[in-house]
């Protein structure tokens, strides 16, 4: 087996081998046939859709390009010189984001909040070079958080200018995931814009911490749930392997999961395997309390729900189609879908093309597997010579893998202030996130039982105490921060 190279989306990843058991009778769940009942509806959030003139290079001089950056900005609630929650936009269309961040939806009216959410470079509608943005390196090179940030901090010093009343107005900025990152982020650069940070699960520290750190998350969730799971899973990559070293294996794989095209057999299993890992870790990230809409349409604690495919020792056929089903479930809940295609994460509003991109150049996050007692995964070393070559096969660009820690400190930020870090057990991303306090202004939050970014969600009756205790306290330091501000 081949060594593999991901290149994750943060609202979504992983990596991931083994032995093979006795043989137990499988019925392939007919889900393709049976619609369920989907999630409940989310809410939906009102606002006025915009667009701010930017420059495409902050920290340049020769240019002086711009481009069309959409946000979308509430004032239902706001008062001249109340704040401004301001969410910093991630990998994706902003539109995704903002209807899953009911925290500050909810809590605006008690502050007499503004909100806004403001799209991402290169991301949603918000390409510097239309449909040019990802023709070549040169198009592409503006691609980075430095810029990002820089377009965040322009547009709020314009807006501020040119909105009545709200020249005063203390901004809180809100993230998660890549978008947490960067709100910790733009408060460190920005203090003089931004008056303190919701990171929620924010893996700031992800590019330094061990690489398996992702893997024996994702691991311990399945297990805690099901130890007959979590060894079916062990087992499965050696049977994937085995089927598609054989005659008509690749038909067979392309049979069991339902794949719209045929499987190539060339890097099949390679393919199939980062597919599967991916859609393992975004099992995790989303194993909210409730059903939900996030990525796709899931039941509540969807890990439990897919352990039952994986509930008896399997092997063999009967194993490819236990885990077959479990992909089949994360796609196919509603029943709305006649066939998976191989690669796909569910949603096409997140911008794979560009994190693709970010992950090449400043964005890497060393991932692996032990591949021993405490991992599902099969054993994978990270190499980033093999990262690399493949980052200059695809873009022609080599990583900068030692840029971020130093561009924004790593673990030495204590010369910074007012950002709160949460993060849930459940969240694989937790492993690279800021888990202890460091100071009485760099606040470290534990959820317990919490998945990804769960404390900016909607608030739902499912919700665990943990989250609750959570945005409760997320309130008062939101609280402090505003008073502080001009002060």
């Amino acid at each position: 087996m081949t060594k593999l190279i991901f290149f994750y989306v943060l609202s979504a990843v992983s990596v991931f081998v083994c032995t093979s058991v006795e043989s137990a009778a499988f019925k392939y769940p007919d889900l393709w046939m049976s619609p369920r009942s989907g999630p409940r509806e989310e809410p939906t959030y009102n606002y006025t859709t915009k667009y701010y003139t930017q420059i495409v290079d902050h920290f340049g001089f020769f240019t002086n390009a711009t481009f069309r950056e959409r946000y979308l900005v509430s004032s239902q609630h706001w008062s001249p010189g109340k704040p401004i929650f301001f969410y910093a936009g991630n990998e994706g269309d902003i539109t995704l984001f903002s209807e899953n961040t009911g925290l500050m939806w909810e809590i605006a009216p008690d502050f007499d909040a503004m909100v806004m959410f403001a799209e991402h470079r290169y991301y949603g509608e918000s390409l510097p070079f239309g449909n040019d943005s990802f023709k070549d390196p040169q198009h592409l090179q503006y691609l980075t958080s430095e810029q990002a940030l820089a377009d965040f901090a322009a547009l709020l010093v314009d807006f501020k200018k040119s909105t009545p009343g709200a020249a005063n107005s203390p901004v809180i900025v809100f993230g998660g995931s890549y978008g947490g990152m960067l709100a910790s982020w733009f408060r460190m650069k920005y203090p003089n814009v931004v008056a303190g940070a919701i990171a929620s699960s924010a893996p700031i520290l992800q590019f330094i911490v061990p690489c398996d750190s992702f893997t024996q998350v994702v691991s311990r969730d399945f297990r805690d749930v099901s130890e007959t799971c979590f060894q079916n899973m062990k087992r499965f990559w050696q049977t994937l392997n085995d089927t598609l070293n054989k005659q008509g294996g690749a038909d067979k794989v392309t049979q069991f999961f339902r794949l719209c095209k045929p499987l190539a057999s060339a890097n099949a299993y390679d393919r199939v395997e980062g597919w599967v890992s991916n859609i393992l870790g975004n099992y995790a990230m989303i194993d909210y309390p409730y059903s939900a809409n996030f990525l796709t349409s899931l039941p509540a604690y969807p890990i439990n729900k897919t352990c039952a495919f994986l509930d008896k020792q399997l092997s063999g056929d009967d194993l490819l189609k236990g885990v077959a089903a479990v992909l089949n479930f994360y796609f196919n809940y509603t029943g709305s879908v006649k066939c998976l295609t191989l690669g796909s994460q569910g949603t096409p509003k997140l911008g794979d093309s560009g994190w693709s991109y970010q992950a090449c150049t400043e964005m890497v996050m060393p991932m692996c597997s032990s591949g021993g007692h405490d991992s599902m995964f099969p054993a994978s070393k990270w190499d980033f010579d093999l990262f690399s070559k493949s980052c200059q096969k695809q873009w022609g660009i080599v990583p900068r893998p030692s840029w971020i820690p130093l561009q924004y400190g790593g673990r030495n930020i204590t010369a910074h202030s007012n950002i709160v870090f949460s993060n849930g057990n459940l969240d694989p991303w937790s492993g690279g996130g800021v888990t202890t306090s460091l100071s009485d202004s760099l606040i470290a939050i534990l959820i317990e039982g919490g998945a990804h970014h769960l404390d900016l969600r909607p608030s739902n009756p499912a919700d665990p105490p943990s989250v609750i205790s959570a945005r409760l306290a997320e309130r008062v330091y939101i609280t402090k921060w505003i008073n502080e501000w001009g002060n």
